[in-house]
């Protein structure tokens, strides 16, 4: 008999023992030399915790608002493409085991259930994100269709103008299959004989001419709030508020799209600095343990974003639920050994970067 996994990474190694290798791959791997996936994760385990002692942490409040909607933790479902690569009941599963654990799903725009389907699994709180196609009517008619089915706001990703090379996609000839929010709308199931057949179908509708304006566009079609997701820059982040955003994600894409860019969490502080609290700041990338989670906050995130498909596809909604309770749980230990009580007692002053390490020793 198998033991129970007891961290999220296990969640990862039963997952490749069950998926097909082209979905484990998919869902794994980064960009070309997959550097930003590795530092991702490294550049957290450069970061120290500051613990404070003799703090009364006999009750531990995790619990936080985004957008003024409430959830248990700081951590929520980041968006993930077709869910039902990993497990047959798909994003549906993912809804009920994040409704399960009082927090709010990220639906992937990519989603192998319907909007319908999802919204109508279980009532949460839900986000939708979005990808523009260059056909802006299709877009339109998702965030429409989400908005009517109860979703919150809509997550729009930015960092995509063209698909990242994904080289083990490329090597497995990845097939897109067809999507049921598109159907009677586009085909999404493209073969490329050359490569990934997923890179195929992004070519062929990802609107590679985004800019600015989109915000306003967007504004034009629904009254839901608007997120960007992927921003990196001070630049960007200041832009984005211009615009009149109402959060940002700093976000390098789970390191698919551009290799070599930075770990998330190295500029999570550049943006919110930019931002200076104009609109929430929320983070993903790198997210492994309730330390990672601790560290974020601690840097100026007010909630972090966590792919479950290895636990959905390890042990369905049982698995999203278990990995986002490990989590938890962990944030939970962090907190009390650190004497952090409530979420709002984390500070800057509880975290050592690599750079002011550096800078003590000069």
């Amino acid at each position: 008999m198998e033991s129970e996994p007891v961290n999220v990474k296990e969640f990862q190694e039963l997952a490749k023992q069950v998926l097909p290798k082209m979905y484990y791959d998919y869902y794994a791997g980064g960009a070309e030399d997959q550097y930003t996936l590795k530092q991702n994760v490294e550049a957290f385990q450069r970061i120290t915790i500051r613990p404070r002692i003799l703090v009364d942490v006999s009750r531990i409040d995790m619990s936080t608002t985004v957008l003024g909607h409430e959830i248990s933790a700081p951590i929520m479902v980041a968006p993930t493409a077709m869910h039902q690569l990993a497990h047959s009941e798909g994003e549906v599963a993912t809804a009920r085991g994040a409704a399960a654990c009082n927090t709010i799903m990220i639906l992937s725009y990519n989603s192998t259930c319907t909007v319908e389907e999802v919204a109508s699994s279980c009532n949460a709180v839900r986000f939708f994100q979005l990808y523009v196609f260059k056909r802006r009517d299709i877009s339109a008619q998702l965030v429409q269709r989400a908005e009517k089915s109860g979703f919150k706001a809509v997550v729009l990703t930015v960092d995509a103008p063209r698909l990242g090379r994904r080289e083990a996609d490329i090597k497995n000839k990845m097939v897109a299959p067809q999507l049921k929010n598109f159907e009677g709308l586009l085909s999404t199931a493209v073969n490329s004989n050359d490569g990934s057949g997923l890179e195929a179908y992004a070519n062929e509708t990802f609107d590679s001419s985004l800019c600015w304006e989109v915000i306003g566009w967007l504004r034009s079609i629904t009254s839901l709030p608007i997120l960007v997701k992927g921003v990196l820059t001070h630049e960007d982040a200041r832009m984005a508020v211009e615009a009149g955003v109402d959060g940002i994600v700093v976000s390098n894409h789970g390191a698919r799209q551009l290799d070599y860019s930075p770990a998330t969490i190295s500029v999570l502080e550049e943006v919110v600095h930019a931002v200076g609290g104009k609109v929430p700041v929320l983070f993903d990338g790198g997210i492994r343990r309730g330390t990672d989670v601790f560290k974020a906050l601690a840097l100026g995130a007010q909630a972090v974003g966590r792919p479950v498909v290895y636990g959905l596809a390890a042990k369905g909604e049982y698995g999203v639920r278990r990995v986002l309770e490990m989590l938890k749980d962990e944030l939970e230990l962090t907190m009390a050994l650190s004497g952090c009580p409530r979420l709002q007692d984390i500070t800057r002053r509880h975290v050592r970067t690599e750079q002011e390490r550096l800078h003590s020793m000069l």
